[in-house]
């Protein structure tokens, strides 16, 4: 069931009638009609047998802090009973390391499960020992990395005492499903979504043009942007061969930042917008990300939720370890700066290792996650050289054409990384990235195209997807600026909104018709 297809908007429409019926009936029952569409969907969706997965990781991300609560009221009795202040640091102490083995014994279960899924098979291919990674048959669940990712911070956050347990556990199995956010993100917060979800939303209170107007703009990334360019994009990188020229190697490098952006973005818009009709809102994933002017202002607007979960869970507990602040106090004798960036330095290579490892145990993606976090460290280490240069050279760092060309600098720098995303084996990675500077080639370009099998429908999809594109920028430089862009179309007259709407949807229909036989799944279902 595609999210741009008539079974999901006959689907939403039977969820929203059931929700509101009852709802009017007796409104605080009425998350459980959400609950009950998010376990259908994930069995229409994904594949019925892998539920017990996510049905495990939410009992136990729901057990173990109730069993902590139940600890800590033990630890107040011990306390409140000790004779003494020693007795007292004693029952406390050892009450806290029992906390923690109860956490580190969830922590092992979650991750355990998503580490044997999705990483044995690739593990034993590449020690040999497995044809492929897919020969063994392991059924990897839909979105699966994405659901544990939010247990996780919900059991993590309990255990830091940042709110009381969910004592009942539907309501508890309800944030961890929730069907927009199943397939690929956001990862949303427990107090930030599950008070939402257990509320009951009045049809009256619900903004429902704005959430169609961002589903259809969803669906023109996905459909006219990713589907239209996943075929020229497969036709450059299916067969490496050490003689591909360096400038096909760019093209289809350009192509895959528009269609990964459309995929992944496209498809968070239209999840957003159908969480959004039942008066739910999820956490914002992407903010117009190649608008960034350095790489981490990239990953503070692509992936955002991701981006916040590494921050809070992996890059703050390191940094501010022990071993962590023994290496600052070190550096800082070789100079201030030093002492104060190292320690985030290394923490930030730790969380993009574990930013590729999460796309996938493949060496490449273990390279680009190593890329990002030695381009962000390296800019924080340098960060005084470059600001002396640029007081030096007199570079306005204020103006119009800096900031243009940060923009363009980061894109690029972004590309760069792509190579190790989208190339599949890391050796070809190397050699594409070589070619790309010591084998240009311009005038091969459109004879290699050929060769590789690009036809005039091929260039029929380019146009389709450039216009897309062309939309998608005028949009978000809007946007950049502040202009609140539904609403100011919904402000527009009669003739101009029915004009715009006749190019958008006849734009999806057609591109939707020429890519019928197009895979229309998304690139991070499977995550």
């Amino acid at each position: 069931m595609e999210l741009f297809s008539l079974h999901f908007l006959l689907f939403l429409v039977a969820s929203l009638a059931a929700y509101h019926a009852v709802g009017h009936l007796a409104r605080n029952y009425a998350w459980l009609v959400l609950l009950a569409a998010s376990l259908a969907f994930y069995c229409l969706v994904g594949r019925w047998q892998t539920l017990a997965y996510m049905l495990a990781c939410a009992a136990v991300t729901w057990a173990a802090p109730l069993a902590l609560a139940r600890m800590d009221a033990r630890c107040k009795e011990e306390r409140a009973a000790a004779p003494d202040r020693a007795a007292r640091r004693a029952a406390k102490a050892a009450w806290a390391g029992r906390r923690r083995a109860v956490l580190v014994a969830a922590l092992l279960a979650c991750f355990g499960i998503l580490a044997y899924l999705k990483y044995w098979n690739v593990l034993l291919y590449e020690v040999g020992l497995a044809a492929s990674p897919a020969s063994l048959g392991l059924l990897l669940p839909l979105g699966i990395s994405f659901y544990t990712f939010q247990s996780v911070s919900y059991l993590v956050d309990a255990y830091n005492g940042r709110f009381e347990p969910q004592r009942n556990f539907l309501k508890h199995l309800l944030f961890v499903s929730w069907f927009p956010q199943v397939i690929q993100g956001p990862i949303n917060r427990y107090e930030q979504l599950s008070p939402q979800l257990l509320e009951y939303h009045e049809a009256r209170s619900v903004r429902y043009d704005r959430a169609i107007l961002r589903f259809c703009y969803g669906a023109l990334k996905k459909i006219a942007i990713a589907n239209m360019l996943v075929g020229v994009i497969e036709a450059i990188f299916s067969n490496v061969t050490t003689g591909i020229p360096g400038s096909v190697v760019v093209f289809g490098i350009l192509l895959y930042s528009a269609q990964q952006y459309g995929d992944f973005s496209g498809g968070i818009d239209m999840v957003e917008a159908a969480s959004s009709l039942f008066g739910v809102g999820m956490a914002e994933n992407f903010r117009r990300p190649y608008f960034s002017v350095s790489l981490a202002d990239f990953w503070r607007r692509w992936h955002i939720t991701l981006g916040t979960w590494m921050r809070d869970y992996v890059f703050f507990p390191f940094a501010v370890s022990r071993p962590m602040r023994a290496l600052g106090a070190r550096a800082s004798r070789l100079g201030e700066h030093l002492g104060r960036t190292l320690p985030a330095c290394v923490a930030n290579l730790l969380v993009f290792l574990i930013v590729g490892l999460w796309h996938g145990a493949e060496p490449h993606y273990v390279a680009w996650g190593l890329y990002n976090g030695l381009v962000i460290a390296l800019a924080d280490l340098l960060a005084p050289a470059f600001r002396r240069a640029n007081e030096a050279l007199r570079v306005d760092t204020g103006s119009c054409a800096h900031r243009v060309f940060c923009v363009v600098r980061t894109f690029l720098v972004v590309n760069v990384g792509w190579y190790f995303d989208r190339i599949y084996d890391f050796g070809d990675s190397l050699l594409c990235l070589r070619n790309t500077f010591t084998n240009f080639d311009a005038s091969a370009f459109l004879v290699t195209l050929h060769e590789d099998g690009l036809a005039t429908l091929d260039l029929q999809f380019l146009a389709f997807a450039a216009l897309a594109c062309i939309i998608v920028f005028i949009v978000s430089l809007a946007q950049e600026r502040g202009v609140d862009v539904p609403e100011r179309i919904l402000g527009w007259n009669c003739v101009a909104r029915a004009a715009l709407y006749f190019l958008v949807l006849g734009l999806i229909v057609i591109t939707s018709f020429l890519t019928q036989n197009v895979a229309g799944g998304f690139m991070y279902a499977n995550f």
